[in-house]
Protein backbone atom coordinates (compact mmCIF):
# COMPACT_ATOMS: atom_id res chain seq x y z
CA UNK A 1 0.00 0.00 0.00
CA UNK A 2 1.43 3.16 -1.02
CA UNK A 3 2.41 5.90 1.89
CA UNK A 4 -0.44 8.60 1.08
CA UNK A 5 0.78 11.84 0.15
CA UNK A 6 0.62 15.45 1.22
CA UNK A 7 -2.61 17.68 0.43
CA UNK A 8 -1.49 19.56 -3.12
CA UNK A 9 -3.46 22.77 -1.64
CA UNK A 10 -4.12 23.35 2.72
CA UNK A 11 -8.03 21.81 2.87
CA UNK A 12 -10.35 23.88 4.16
CA UNK A 13 -11.08 24.20 7.78
CA UNK A 14 -13.93 21.69 7.45
CA UNK A 15 -12.54 19.36 5.69
CA UNK A 16 -9.80 19.55 8.60
CA UNK A 17 -12.13 18.98 11.61
CA UNK A 18 -13.93 16.09 9.72
CA UNK A 19 -10.77 14.13 10.72
CA UNK A 20 -11.50 15.24 14.32
CA UNK A 21 -13.38 13.53 16.91
CA UNK A 22 -17.51 14.59 16.16
CA UNK A 23 -18.57 17.50 17.12
CA UNK A 24 -14.94 19.04 17.68
CA UNK A 25 -15.76 22.56 17.44
CA UNK A 26 -13.31 25.96 17.05
CA UNK A 27 -13.99 27.94 20.38
CA UNK A 28 -14.34 31.87 20.20
CA UNK A 29 -10.75 32.43 20.83
CA UNK A 30 -10.12 30.48 17.92
CA UNK A 31 -8.73 27.22 19.80
CA UNK A 32 -10.03 23.98 18.75
CA UNK A 33 -12.60 22.49 21.49
CA UNK A 34 -12.76 18.61 21.78
CA UNK A 35 -15.46 17.09 24.01
CA UNK A 36 -16.74 20.22 25.32
CA UNK A 37 -12.97 21.31 26.44
CA UNK A 38 -10.98 23.72 24.84
CA UNK A 39 -7.67 21.92 23.77
CA UNK A 40 -5.43 25.41 25.55
CA UNK A 41 -7.40 24.40 29.22
CA UNK A 42 -6.59 20.62 28.49
CA UNK A 43 -2.49 21.32 27.81
CA UNK A 44 -2.64 23.89 30.56
CA UNK A 45 -4.12 21.51 32.80
CA UNK A 46 -2.28 18.30 31.65
CA UNK A 47 1.12 19.09 30.10
CA UNK A 48 1.79 18.02 26.57
CA UNK A 49 2.17 15.70 24.78
CA UNK A 50 -1.09 14.14 25.85
CA UNK A 51 -3.44 12.01 24.07
CA UNK A 52 -7.01 13.11 24.56
CA UNK A 53 -10.04 10.48 23.99
CA UNK A 54 -13.30 11.70 23.22
CA UNK A 55 -15.26 9.77 25.44
CA UNK A 56 -18.79 10.05 23.68
CA UNK A 57 -17.51 9.25 20.45
CA UNK A 58 -16.14 6.39 21.86
CA UNK A 59 -19.09 5.39 23.31
CA UNK A 60 -21.23 6.16 20.29
CA UNK A 61 -19.39 3.88 17.65
CA UNK A 62 -19.59 0.74 20.15
CA UNK A 63 -23.17 1.27 20.25
CA UNK A 64 -23.13 1.45 16.28
CA UNK A 65 -21.44 -1.64 16.04
CA UNK A 66 -23.41 -3.07 18.26
CA UNK A 67 -26.98 -2.24 17.39
CA UNK A 68 -25.51 -2.15 13.77
CA UNK A 69 -24.51 -5.95 13.43
CA UNK A 70 -27.37 -7.12 16.01
CA UNK A 71 -30.22 -5.16 13.43
CA UNK A 72 -28.35 -7.65 10.74
CA UNK A 73 -27.90 -10.78 12.60
CA UNK A 74 -29.39 -11.41 16.20
CA UNK A 75 -27.23 -13.81 17.49
CA UNK A 76 -24.31 -12.10 17.33
CA UNK A 77 -21.88 -9.80 19.46
CA UNK A 78 -19.18 -7.21 19.27
CA UNK A 79 -15.72 -7.94 20.46
CA UNK A 80 -13.12 -5.04 20.81
CA UNK A 81 -9.55 -5.79 19.40
CA UNK A 82 -8.52 -4.30 22.83
CA UNK A 83 -4.51 -4.61 21.29
CA UNK A 84 -5.60 -1.34 19.45
CA UNK A 85 -5.84 0.59 23.17
CA UNK A 86 -5.12 -1.69 25.96
CA UNK A 87 -6.01 0.87 28.56
CA UNK A 88 -7.74 -0.21 31.88
CA UNK A 89 -10.24 2.57 31.34
CA UNK A 90 -10.93 2.17 27.72
CA UNK A 91 -11.70 -1.87 28.77
CA UNK A 92 -14.13 -0.47 31.44
CA UNK A 93 -15.94 2.12 29.24
CA UNK A 94 -16.80 -0.58 26.62
CA UNK A 95 -17.84 -3.41 28.99
CA UNK A 96 -20.54 -0.70 30.20
CA UNK A 97 -21.81 -0.52 26.69
CA UNK A 98 -21.64 -4.26 26.58
CA UNK A 99 -19.21 -5.10 24.19
CA UNK A 100 -16.54 -8.49 24.47
CA UNK A 101 -13.40 -8.09 24.59
CA UNK A 102 -10.54 -9.42 22.88
CA UNK A 103 -7.06 -9.89 24.24
CA UNK A 104 -3.61 -10.83 22.65
CA UNK A 105 -0.93 -11.70 25.59
CA UNK A 106 -1.38 -12.28 29.81
CA UNK A 107 -1.17 -8.38 30.02
CA UNK A 108 -4.48 -7.38 27.79
CA UNK A 109 -5.88 -10.18 29.47
CA UNK A 110 -4.63 -8.50 33.01
CA UNK A 111 -5.74 -4.97 32.17
CA UNK A 112 -9.13 -6.74 31.18
CA UNK A 113 -9.95 -8.15 34.06
CA UNK A 114 -9.16 -4.82 36.12
CA UNK A 115 -11.61 -2.75 34.09
CA UNK A 116 -14.15 -4.68 35.05
CA UNK A 117 -15.08 -6.95 31.84
CA UNK A 118 -16.84 -10.56 32.43
CA UNK A 119 -14.47 -13.55 31.69
CA UNK A 120 -17.00 -15.19 29.85
CA UNK A 121 -16.91 -12.26 27.34
CA UNK A 122 -13.38 -12.33 26.90
CA UNK A 123 -12.23 -13.67 23.51
CA UNK A 124 -8.21 -14.87 23.75
CA UNK A 125 -5.78 -14.58 20.68
CA UNK A 126 -2.13 -15.52 20.27
CA UNK A 127 0.14 -17.09 17.74
CA UNK A 128 2.76 -18.05 20.44
CA UNK A 129 0.68 -18.42 23.43
CA UNK A 130 2.85 -19.20 26.70
CA UNK A 131 2.00 -21.95 29.36
CA UNK A 132 1.56 -18.88 31.88
CA UNK A 133 -0.86 -16.95 29.70
CA UNK A 134 -2.97 -20.47 29.03
CA UNK A 135 -3.18 -20.71 32.71
CA UNK A 136 -3.98 -17.41 33.34
CA UNK A 137 -6.99 -17.77 30.66
CA UNK A 138 -8.52 -20.75 31.83
CA UNK A 139 -7.98 -19.98 35.48
CA UNK A 140 -10.09 -16.71 35.01
CA UNK A 141 -13.04 -18.65 32.90
CA UNK A 142 -12.35 -16.79 29.76
CA UNK A 143 -15.28 -17.26 27.14
CA UNK A 144 -13.38 -18.23 24.46
CA UNK A 145 -9.64 -19.26 23.37
CA UNK A 146 -8.56 -19.01 19.75
CA UNK A 147 -6.36 -22.14 18.59
CA UNK A 148 -3.59 -20.63 16.62
CA UNK A 149 -1.70 -24.14 16.36
CA UNK A 150 -1.34 -27.84 17.36
CA UNK A 151 0.59 -26.41 20.20
CA UNK A 152 -1.67 -24.34 21.77
CA UNK A 153 -4.28 -27.90 21.58
CA UNK A 154 -1.72 -29.61 23.47
CA UNK A 155 -1.06 -27.15 26.19
CA UNK A 156 -4.76 -26.32 26.75
CA UNK A 157 -5.50 -30.36 27.16
CA UNK A 158 -2.88 -30.55 29.44
CA UNK A 159 -4.06 -27.46 31.85
CA UNK A 160 -7.86 -27.51 31.47
CA UNK A 161 -9.51 -28.88 34.18
CA UNK A 162 -13.15 -28.60 32.84
CA UNK A 163 -14.62 -28.29 29.25
CA UNK A 164 -12.88 -24.84 27.57
CA UNK A 165 -14.97 -23.77 24.25
CA UNK A 166 -12.42 -22.96 21.87
CA UNK A 167 -12.25 -21.48 18.35
CA UNK A 168 -9.83 -22.84 15.15
CA UNK A 169 -8.12 -19.83 13.38
CA UNK A 170 -7.88 -20.50 9.86
CA UNK A 171 -5.72 -18.48 7.76
CA UNK A 172 -7.66 -18.23 4.34
CA UNK A 173 -5.04 -17.29 1.44
CA UNK A 174 -6.74 -13.66 1.42
CA UNK A 175 -4.30 -10.46 1.01
CA UNK A 176 -6.01 -7.37 1.29
CA UNK A 177 -4.65 -3.94 -0.33
CA UNK A 178 -2.93 -2.81 3.01
CA UNK A 179 0.92 -2.68 4.61
CA UNK A 180 2.88 -6.13 4.87
CA UNK A 181 3.33 -5.54 8.04
CA UNK A 182 -0.35 -5.94 9.21
CA UNK A 183 -1.43 -8.32 6.49
CA UNK A 184 -2.43 -11.36 8.24
CA UNK A 185 -4.55 -13.63 5.93
CA UNK A 186 -1.91 -15.00 3.27
CA UNK A 187 -0.52 -17.84 2.56
CA UNK A 188 2.95 -17.56 4.30
CA UNK A 189 1.22 -15.81 7.90
CA UNK A 190 2.28 -16.63 11.17
CA UNK A 191 -1.23 -16.35 12.14
CA UNK A 192 -3.84 -19.49 12.30
CA UNK A 193 -3.64 -21.96 10.52
CA UNK A 194 -4.19 -22.88 6.14
CA UNK A 195 -7.46 -24.74 5.63
CA UNK A 196 -6.33 -28.15 5.41
CA UNK A 197 -4.35 -28.23 8.35
CA UNK A 198 -7.36 -26.18 10.01
CA UNK A 199 -9.78 -29.03 9.01
CA UNK A 200 -7.12 -31.63 10.77
CA UNK A 201 -7.51 -29.29 14.03
CA UNK A 202 -11.19 -28.70 13.78
CA UNK A 203 -11.10 -33.14 13.83
CA UNK A 204 -8.95 -33.49 16.70
CA UNK A 205 -11.00 -30.97 18.78
CA UNK A 206 -14.15 -32.28 17.94
CA UNK A 207 -12.49 -35.48 19.32
CA UNK A 208 -10.82 -33.66 22.55
CA UNK A 209 -12.79 -34.53 26.16
CA UNK A 210 -11.36 -31.37 27.59
CA UNK A 211 -11.64 -28.69 24.45
CA UNK A 212 -15.38 -28.19 23.26
CA UNK A 213 -14.96 -26.71 19.66
CA UNK A 214 -17.12 -23.62 19.08
CA UNK A 215 -16.47 -22.89 15.37
CA UNK A 216 -13.59 -20.89 13.77
CA UNK A 217 -12.05 -17.75 13.70
CA UNK A 218 -10.57 -15.42 10.32
CA UNK A 219 -9.12 -12.36 10.46
CA UNK A 220 -6.74 -10.99 7.29
CA UNK A 221 -5.35 -7.83 8.60
CA UNK A 222 -5.55 -4.01 9.84
CA UNK A 223 -6.51 -0.65 7.89
CA UNK A 224 -8.73 -2.37 5.19
CA UNK A 225 -10.01 0.35 3.01
CA UNK A 226 -12.20 -2.21 0.94
CA UNK A 227 -15.00 -4.80 1.82
CA UNK A 228 -14.44 -7.28 -0.53
CA UNK A 229 -11.70 -9.09 0.81
CA UNK A 230 -13.80 -9.67 4.36
CA UNK A 231 -16.95 -10.89 2.07
CA UNK A 232 -13.97 -13.43 0.75
CA UNK A 233 -12.91 -14.42 4.04
CA UNK A 234 -16.42 -15.28 5.25
CA UNK A 235 -17.02 -17.57 2.07
CA UNK A 236 -13.28 -19.38 3.18
CA UNK A 237 -14.76 -20.17 6.60
CA UNK A 238 -17.54 -21.72 5.21
CA UNK A 239 -16.19 -24.22 3.67
CA UNK A 240 -14.58 -25.51 6.43
CA UNK A 241 -18.14 -26.81 7.87
CA UNK A 242 -21.04 -25.94 10.37
CA UNK A 243 -20.67 -24.76 13.34
CA UNK A 244 -21.97 -22.92 16.36
CA UNK A 245 -19.86 -19.78 16.34
CA UNK A 246 -17.77 -17.87 13.36
CA UNK A 247 -15.62 -15.14 14.47
CA UNK A 248 -15.04 -12.78 11.45
CA UNK A 249 -12.38 -10.64 13.10
CA UNK A 250 -11.90 -7.13 12.16
CA UNK A 251 -9.66 -5.05 10.14
CA UNK A 252 -11.68 -2.01 8.76
CA UNK A 253 -9.68 0.79 8.18
CA UNK A 254 -9.96 4.61 9.95
CA UNK A 255 -9.83 7.77 8.30
CA UNK A 256 -6.73 9.25 8.44
CA UNK A 257 -6.08 11.73 5.55
CA UNK A 258 -8.33 13.74 3.43
CA UNK A 259 -8.03 10.93 0.68
CA UNK A 260 -8.98 8.09 2.91
CA UNK A 261 -12.32 6.87 2.03
CA UNK A 262 -13.10 4.01 4.40
CA UNK A 263 -16.07 1.74 4.29
CA UNK A 264 -18.33 3.07 6.59
CA UNK A 265 -19.42 0.79 9.68
CA UNK A 266 -22.75 0.00 7.97
CA UNK A 267 -21.26 -0.91 4.76
CA UNK A 268 -18.81 -2.47 6.70
CA UNK A 269 -21.11 -4.90 8.42
CA UNK A 270 -23.07 -5.08 5.19
CA UNK A 271 -20.25 -6.91 3.60
CA UNK A 272 -20.30 -9.60 6.24
CA UNK A 273 -23.62 -9.82 6.90
CA UNK A 274 -24.80 -10.68 3.08
CA UNK A 275 -21.70 -12.82 2.55
CA UNK A 276 -23.49 -14.84 6.15
CA UNK A 277 -26.46 -14.53 4.76
CA UNK A 278 -25.60 -16.49 1.83
CA UNK A 279 -22.54 -19.21 3.12
CA UNK A 280 -23.10 -19.49 6.61
CA UNK A 281 -26.05 -21.55 8.70
CA UNK A 282 -28.39 -19.01 9.74
CA UNK A 283 -28.58 -20.50 13.57
CA UNK A 284 -24.79 -19.64 14.19
CA UNK A 285 -23.43 -16.54 15.99
CA UNK A 286 -21.14 -14.50 14.45
CA UNK A 287 -18.75 -12.29 16.47
CA UNK A 288 -16.87 -9.23 14.88
CA UNK A 289 -13.35 -7.93 16.27
CA UNK A 290 -13.16 -4.08 15.40
CA UNK A 291 -10.20 -2.46 16.93
CA UNK A 292 -8.83 0.68 14.98
CA UNK A 293 -12.15 1.58 13.88
CA UNK A 294 -13.61 1.28 17.14
CA UNK A 295 -11.16 3.86 18.66
CA UNK A 296 -8.69 5.54 16.09
CA UNK A 297 -11.10 8.97 15.06
CA UNK A 298 -11.51 9.41 19.20
CA UNK A 299 -8.12 10.21 19.63
CA UNK A 300 -6.22 13.35 19.37
CA UNK A 301 -3.08 14.05 20.56
CA UNK A 302 -1.69 17.39 21.23
CA UNK A 303 1.81 18.87 21.43
CA UNK A 304 3.96 21.64 22.28
CA UNK A 305 6.30 23.27 19.36
CA UNK A 306 9.86 23.21 21.10
CA UNK A 307 11.60 24.73 17.95
CA UNK A 308 11.33 26.22 14.04
CA UNK A 309 14.20 25.47 12.06
CA UNK A 310 13.81 27.55 8.46
CA UNK A 311 14.18 25.93 5.53
CA UNK A 312 12.05 24.73 2.37
CA UNK A 313 10.14 23.24 3.52
CA UNK A 314 10.48 24.38 7.25
CA UNK A 315 11.15 21.97 10.01
CA UNK A 316 8.48 22.18 13.28
CA UNK A 317 9.52 19.86 15.99
CA UNK A 318 7.18 19.20 19.03
CA UNK A 319 7.88 17.86 22.54
CA UNK A 320 6.78 14.29 21.56
CA UNK A 321 7.07 12.14 18.61
CA UNK A 322 7.76 8.51 17.50
CA UNK A 323 7.83 7.26 21.32
CA UNK A 324 4.13 8.60 21.48
CA UNK A 325 3.33 7.80 17.56
CA UNK A 326 5.06 4.58 15.77
CA UNK A 327 2.94 4.14 13.56
CA UNK A 328 4.90 6.67 11.21
CA UNK A 329 7.99 4.73 11.16
CA UNK A 330 6.46 1.19 11.45
CA UNK A 331 3.74 1.41 8.70
CA UNK A 332 4.50 4.72 6.93
CA UNK A 333 0.93 5.65 8.15
CA UNK A 334 0.13 9.35 7.18
CA UNK A 335 -1.35 11.72 9.90
CA UNK A 336 -2.48 15.28 9.27
CA UNK A 337 -2.27 18.11 11.94
CA UNK A 338 -2.97 21.36 12.55
CA UNK A 339 -1.93 24.53 14.84
CA UNK A 340 -4.27 23.68 17.84
CA UNK A 341 -4.88 27.88 17.95
CA UNK A 342 -4.69 28.85 14.35
CA UNK A 343 -7.01 25.73 13.07
CA UNK A 344 -6.29 25.11 9.24
CA UNK A 345 -4.92 26.80 6.38
CA UNK A 346 -0.65 27.59 6.60
CA UNK A 347 1.96 26.42 4.29
CA UNK A 348 3.71 22.94 4.25
CA UNK A 349 5.97 22.01 7.45
CA UNK A 350 8.19 19.12 8.18
CA UNK A 351 6.31 17.84 11.51
CA UNK A 352 8.87 15.92 13.37
CA UNK A 353 9.42 15.21 16.67
CA UNK A 354 12.55 15.24 19.29
CA UNK A 355 14.14 12.17 18.88
CA UNK A 356 17.43 11.47 17.72
CA UNK A 357 16.15 9.43 14.68
CA UNK A 358 15.71 10.59 11.20
CA UNK A 359 12.92 9.21 10.87
CA UNK A 360 10.96 10.38 13.57
CA UNK A 361 8.56 12.00 11.80
CA UNK A 362 5.08 12.88 12.44
CA UNK A 363 3.91 14.34 9.20
CA UNK A 364 5.76 15.48 6.33
CA UNK A 365 4.55 18.64 4.59
CA UNK A 366 1.45 19.19 6.31
CA UNK A 367 0.42 22.34 6.02
CA UNK A 368 0.47 24.87 9.41
CA UNK A 369 -0.28 28.05 10.06
CA UNK A 370 2.32 30.47 11.36
CA UNK A 371 3.72 27.80 13.79
CA UNK A 372 6.13 29.04 16.23
CA UNK A 373 7.62 27.87 19.73
CA UNK A 374 5.19 27.68 22.06
CA UNK A 375 2.24 27.08 19.59
CA UNK A 376 0.14 23.72 20.61
CA UNK A 377 -0.10 21.40 17.56
CA UNK A 378 -3.30 19.17 17.30
CA UNK A 379 -2.71 15.34 15.43
CA UNK A 380 -6.06 13.62 14.96
CA UNK A 381 -6.64 9.65 14.40
CA UNK A 382 -4.22 8.99 17.53
CA UNK A 383 -6.85 6.71 19.33
CA UNK A 384 -5.84 3.47 18.12
CA UNK A 385 -2.16 2.13 18.14
CA UNK A 386 -0.57 5.10 19.64
CA UNK A 387 -1.36 4.15 22.90
CA UNK A 388 -0.27 0.56 22.49
CA UNK A 389 3.27 1.07 20.81
CA UNK A 390 4.14 3.55 23.01
CA UNK A 391 7.94 3.57 24.15
CA UNK A 392 10.91 5.43 26.63
CA UNK A 393 12.86 6.08 23.53
CA UNK A 394 15.61 8.27 24.56
CA UNK A 395 14.03 8.38 27.92
CA UNK A 396 10.73 9.62 26.70
CA UNK A 397 7.90 9.68 29.03
CA UNK A 398 4.73 8.35 28.10
CA UNK A 399 2.23 10.65 28.03
CA UNK A 400 -1.20 10.90 29.80
CA UNK A 401 -4.66 9.42 28.46
CA UNK A 402 -7.15 11.94 29.31
CA UNK A 403 -10.81 11.44 28.47
CA UNK A 404 -13.07 14.34 27.96
CA UNK A 405 -16.78 14.65 27.55
CA UNK A 406 -19.79 17.33 27.99
CA UNK A 407 -17.16 19.53 28.76
CA UNK A 408 -15.17 17.72 31.52
CA UNK A 409 -11.88 16.42 31.40
CA UNK A 410 -10.56 13.52 33.54
CA UNK A 411 -7.03 11.92 33.86
CA UNK A 412 -7.05 8.09 33.23
CA UNK A 413 -3.60 7.56 32.59
CA UNK A 414 -0.97 9.33 34.55
CA UNK A 415 1.82 10.74 33.04
CA UNK A 416 5.16 8.44 33.52
CA UNK A 417 7.84 9.87 35.66
CA UNK A 418 11.51 9.70 35.75
CA UNK A 419 10.63 7.44 38.73
CA UNK A 420 8.78 5.10 36.96
CA UNK A 421 11.88 4.79 34.36
CA UNK A 422 13.97 3.66 37.55
CA UNK A 423 11.40 1.53 39.47
CA UNK A 424 12.61 -1.85 37.91
CA UNK A 425 16.06 -1.11 38.52
CA UNK A 426 17.29 -3.95 40.93
CA UNK A 427 20.98 -2.30 41.36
Amino acid sequence: MPIPAAPTAPPSQAALLDLFPPGTAIGDEGALVIGGCPVTDLAERFGTPALIIDEAAVRARARRYADGLAARWANSRVAFASKAFPCTAVYRLLAEEGLSIDVAGGGELALALAGGVDPARIVVHGNAKTDAELRMAVEAGVGLIVVDNFDDIDRLERLVTKEQPVLVRVTPGIRPDTHAAVATGQEGSKFGLGPAEARRAVARLRGSSRLRLDGVHVHIGSQILDTEPFARAVEAVAGLGTFAVYDLGGGLGARYTYDDHPPSVEEYLDALVGAARRVLPPEAQIIVEPGRSMVAEAGVTLYRVATVKPGEPPFVAVDGGMADNLEVALYGQRFEATVATRVGGGDPCHLVGRHCESGDTLSAGVPLRAPRPGDLIAVPVTGAYCYSLGNNYNGALRPPVVFCRDGEAREVVRRETYGDLLRRDVT
